[in-house]
């Protein structure tokens, strides 16, 4: 779903969460590797990590930055 192109990119995710509660999140992404997102959370204003099979959707573009 998320690919090397999205990195530095600023987008929303539908995440599922480890206590099963789907958030929406607009993020920085800043590293894909092993199965995880690195990226920054504009929303908690942290770094966050993202287990990229927990995402269920993402939108770039127009509104979402």
């Amino acid at each position: 779903m998320l690919k090397d192109k999205h990195i530095g990119q600023t987008i929303t995710i539908i995440y599922l969460d480890s206590a099963g509660k789907i958030t929406q999140r607009r993020i920085r992404v800043d590293a894909l590797a092993g199965g995880k997102v690195k990226a920054y959370d504009w929303d908690k204003r942290a770094p966050r990590v993202f287990v990229a099979a927990n995402i269920l959707a993402v939108g770039v573009g127009r509104g979402v930055g």
